[in-house]
């Protein structure tokens, strides 16, 4: 049985939103919303234009046409965003601390230091995710499952509402897939919003109480639709 949401306020609404490059869409007239307490995974082919949506839905590109709105006071440094990774970034010599403490730099304004408060939030994450005991180790020296929880507890430090996930478990292995899974879950059950781009179609029905699979057509429910759909069953 798959859960709903925990009430009706929006957090996030897509109205009629075209997306592209320039004045060339990949994507036209996506409408759906996000309410407080979803977990949605966002299913689709590479080129399907799921991170460019992604992108537009927080403010990092903007729509060729249509609305992107927040509610319930959401505002776009109140989400935390989880990018997919690069190279360059798994390579990066700093401190676990030091990365996860780097969540709230955009808060330091004119300050040049970290607040106690700030510090003793980053300390409360990192038990909570399990990466107390290695943090005082190089980012680069890491593990792909260590670093990707690096990386969300960094996500953390920006909300207590919403996170947004571009393949967070790409490269694992099984085992490390599995156990970020059940992290995030933990995570939505306390009552944080989830929107996961994923190719694992499986989890995904797994996990999410709504689908938004971009294809030659759109689909976008709850993820007992999206199962009942024809030509798709639970895996």
């Amino acid at each position: 049985m798959k859960r709903h949401s925990k009430n009706d306020m929006a957090l996030i609404s897509v109205k009629d939103v075209s997306i592209g490059y320039g004045t060339n869409s990949i994507l036209d007239g996506i409408s759906f919303e996000v309410n407080e307490g979803d977990y949605l995974s966002i299913l689709g082919e590479n080129g399907s234009g799921k991170t460019t949506l992604l992108k537009t839905m927080i403010g990092l590109s903007r729509p060729i046409k249509g609305t992107v709105s927040f509610g319930d006071g959401l505002r776009k440094d109140g989400i935390g965003y989880l990018p997919q990774q690069t190279l360059i970034q798994r390579d990066f010599p700093a401190s676990v601390r030091e990365i996860v403490l780097s969540g709230f730099q955009g808060r330091l304004k004119k300050r040049l230091f970290y607040s106690n408060e700030e510090r003793s939030s980053v300390e409360e994450i990192m038990q909570k995710l399990g990466i107390s005991e290695i943090s005082r180790k190089s980012f680069r020296d890491l593990s792909g499952g260590q670093q990707q929880r690096v990386l969300l507890a960094r996500a953390l430090t920006a909300t207590g509402k919403i996170l947004i996930m571009d393949e967070p478990v790409s490269g694992l292995d099984p085992r490390v897939t599995e156990e970020f899974y059940e992290l995030v879950e933990d995570l939505h059950r306390e009552g944080i919003t989830i929107i996961m781009i994923s190719h694992d179609v499986k989890n995904a029905v797994r996990y999410s109480t709504h689908v938004l699979d971009i294809g030659r057509s759109v689909f976008f429910g709850t993820t007992d639709e999206f199962l009942r759909e024809e030509g798709r069953e639970e895996q």
